[in-house]
């Protein structure tokens, strides 16, 4: 090998763990996640645990590959607004949010980043969506379990269970939404 060639070897060696530091910072992406309870709330840890660990499952880890932004609002609608305006402002590629509210204030400051919204009963009738099946615009999430989706769990049920004879549905209206 010649001296020349070899210098070019050895020197694409020591540059490349460089190359592939620099394509790892690249490659973070930033996820906000805005929840309406107190910080100290061991019910509100769990579910942000919960988050974690699913993406952790799915190969995202804060602070490798990801960061992921938390902000406490604690109930108040006026933390709500800050936090909203703060995470946007830190432009991540998405955004969880976390109830009604959180949803509705992040909904009015961004058009363009996703957001995810969990612990919302009825987006469609709150105008985070346009219908359940096609959402439209930058929102998308997971609803309560509304007493008007029953109809479309029996079709899934149906669908994953085709000789069921019958089938059961507990409702409290006293603890329902919108009452």
């Amino acid at each position: 090998m010649k001296r020349r060639d070899f210098v070019a070897l050895l020197g694409g060696a020591v540059a490349w763990p460089l190359v592939a530091r620099a394509q790892q910072v690249a490659s973070v992406r930033r996820i906000g996640v805005l929840m309406s309870y107190s910080e100290n709330d061991a019910e509100a840890k769990a579910y942000l645990s919960g988050f974690t660990q699913g993406l952790q499952e799915l190969g995202w880890t804060d602070g490798r590959n990801a960061r992921i932004d938390v902000r406490w609002a604690a109930g108040s609608v006026d933390r709500m607004r800050v936090f909203a305006k703060e995470l946007v402002d830190l432009q991540p590629h998405v955004i969880l949010s976390n109830t009604t509210p959180v949803t509705a204030v992040l909904q009015r400051e961004t058009r363009t980043i996703p957001i995810v919204f969990v612990v919302v009963s009825d987006p469609v009738g709150d105008g985070f969506v346009a219908s359940l099946a096609r959402p439209g615009g930058n929102l998308t999430g997971f609803i309560f379990t509304e007493a008007e989706m029953g109809g479309k769990w029996l079709e899934l049920l149906k669908e994953i269970a085709p000789d069921i004879k019958r089938a059961a549905i507990m409702f409290n209206p006293d603890t329902a939404s919108g009452r």
